[in-house]
This record gives C-alpha cells, structure tokens and sequence, in this order.
C-alpha cells in the first residue's frame, strides 16, 4: 500500500511538472522568434513560439551605443538576453542564433547576463524590419565596455534573428 502511494505521488509530481515545464501561452501575433533545443518553458511540441508582445513581457531594457554597422550613436531596445534565457528555462552550453536567411552564429551561453547582450527589436523608438535588419537583432552594449568591441563579439550580434536553438 505505502509504495503503491509513492508511486501515485511521483506520477502525480511527475505530471504536474510536465504541465508546469509548458506553461508558455500562445502567441496571439505574428511569431518573430523560435526557441528550441534545451527549453523548458514550451507552447509549440518541444520549442518556444514567441510574438512581440511575448518579447516584451519577458523584459524590456534600452541600450544606447554606437555599432560598426550603424552611423553614430544608437538606441536598441529589445529583452535581455539572460532574461529571455530566465523565462524560457534555457539550458546547455551553446545559443545557435539563426537568421531569416538561415545564416547561424553561436553564442555561448554565458554571454547571457546583466549588462550584456539585447534581443532588440526596436531601434531608435521604431520596429526593425527586415530590411533594416530586424525583426530582431542580438546586440551588445558596445560603448559599455572594451571587452564588447571585439570581431568575436561582433561577429555574435547577428540580425535577422528568428530562431534560437539551445544545445551542448
């Protein structure tokens, strides 16, 4: 009787934290990124389907920096990196970013942190369309630090961002 009700209870733990690791909604506008790989927060099989309204749940922060791409100072806003990692559930070793074009990037995954890169997906007040580089691009905060303006740092702020797989 008693393993009978150890077995009940993991079954039913066990149940409650496969709901819990799908507990992402829907996305209700047009999807602008994909997760997949080691997610635990899902709304698609196994991925993450993520509209702009979603984005902007997870965090919205601004940097203002200067790019080798871009004339002068801009303004980025988008997700934190590591928040978007935070509300996914994100593990593993290694983000494979790729773009609409399928051109992918690796960044690893301690780059996510306070201070560092952005998923923006507004630049200078203004949604980024795909001709301007959006609808996402993973940005660092250049003018931050030296150890940002690096060719391995930038060559990691890739744009045209729309899906992220999560691997070892």
């Amino acid at each position: 009787m008693l393993s009978t009700l150890r077995l009940s209870a993991a079954v039913l733990i066990a149940g409650t934290l496969s709901v819990a690791a799908q507990d992402l909604a829907a996305p209700e506008g047009p999807v602008i990124l994909t997760v997949s790989g080691q997610v635990s927060a899902t709304n698609a099989g196994d991925m993450a389907e993520l509209d702009l309204a979603m984005l902007e749940e997870i965090g919205r922060e601004t940097i203002e920096t200067e790019t080798i791409w871009t004339e002068g100072v801009q303004t980025f806003e988008g997700v934190p990196l590591h928040a978007l990692v935070e509300a996914l559930g994100i593990e593993g070793e290694m983000l494979r970013a790729t773009a609409i074009n399928d051109y992918t990037v690796e960044i690893p995954l301690s780059d996510a942190v306070e201070g560092g890169a952005l998923v923006a997906y507004s630049l200078n007040g203004a949604p980024m369309s795909v001709r301007d580089k959006g609808p996402l691009w993973v940005v660092y905060p250049f003018d931050a630090d030296a150890d940002f303006r690096t060719e391995v740092i930038y060559s990691r702020s890739i744009w045209q961002l729309d899906r992220i797989e999560a691997v070892d």
